[in-house]
């Protein structure tokens, strides 16, 4: 997908930013930036864009973006309500891969950096005794004054390529600088349009109108920009939807089938299983044990 340019304003005499976000949502803007980012969900839900991959994030997750991957974390509709009471809080973490120098990264006792940040590329979910380390540090690095920045961020830096606590999210995404603002406004078009309907029936030709597209045209032109149809799409935000669900355990299975805008059980079984490789019944064992 094609995806905005963010320019990341570093503060004065500062070389990396490290801040505290409490707000009521996440926005909606889909960017990239040649910083990588740490992102610490303290509270929030909704599904997160990374790369070409479609998933839920909640409380607790840690995500790690390498340079230029393009992402969002949309929350749920309801964030986005007049008068409502949700809100979220995050630490958010960018730095130039060489805010230190290139030089910094050719020593010796530097090369686990490097093949750190390469993988970063492709997103990675933080889990465990790491996660729980990482967090404590951020706490600590957003209080943080002078040289003792560099210090505690260089310490999240060395745990985080040591440890083998993490899942990649998108390891076949190959992005693309070729970007510009109109074909952006016109993606989140689109999203905007099936994060508010896919419980129920999206027809074809309408969101090729919303588009200002033909019907052949607009699927054309999906592909081009996501390397996926748009009907995959679609099932993927019903599949986040559904396992959001699922790990809630408030609903039965059926309810959960048809409050994800699938017809029949059979068919949300099936693709249920096609994108995540087990049942919904698995998934949610799973996530509960």
């Amino acid at each position: 997908m094609k995806a905005h340019f963010h320019k990341v304003a570093i503060e004065p005499a500062k070389s990396f930013n490290i801040r505290l976000d409490q707000k009521p949502n996440f926005g909606t803007l889909w960017h990239y930036h040649p910083e990588l980012e740490l992102h610490y969900i303290i509270k929030g839900e909704g599904t997160q864009y990374i790369g070409d991959s479609v998933s839920n994030f909640k409380n607790g997750d840690m995500v790690l973006l390498g340079e230029n991957l393009p992402h969002t974390w949309r929350c749920k509709e309801e964030y986005f309500k007049e008068n409502n009471t949700l809100d979220v809080c995050a630490y958010v973490l960018q730095f130039h891969p060489t805010f230190l120098g290139q030089e910094f990264l050719q020593l010796p006792e530097a090369q686990a950096i490097p093949a750190l940040f390469e993988k970063a590329k492709q997103g990675l979910v933080i889990s465990g005794n790491t996660k729980l380390k990482v967090a404590e540090l951020l706490q600590q690095l957003e209080q943080a004054t002078d040289l003792n920045r560099i210090i505690l961020l260089l310490e999240i830096i060395e745990i985080l390529s040591e440890t083998d606590e993490y899942q990649t999210i998108s390891p076949s995404y190959a992005f693309s600088h070729l970007t510009n603002l109109s074909e952006m406004h016109r993606l989140e078009k689109i999203y905007s349009f099936v994060l508010a309907n896919y419980r129920g029936e999206i027809n074809l030709s309408e969101i090729a109108s919303l588009s200002n597209l033909s019907t052949s045209s607009f699927c054309r032109y999906f592909r081009t920009m996501t390397n996926k149809t748009f009907f995959e799409f679609v099932i993927e935000i019903r599949i986040s939807n559904a396992c959001r669900e699922l790990i809630q355990n408030q609903l039965t299975t059926q309810a959960i089938c048809y409050e994800s805008g699938f017809n029949t059980l059979s068919n949300f079984y099936r693709h249920f299983k096609k994108v995540k490789g087990m049942t919904p019944f698995e998934y949610k064992k799973q996530y509960l044990t």
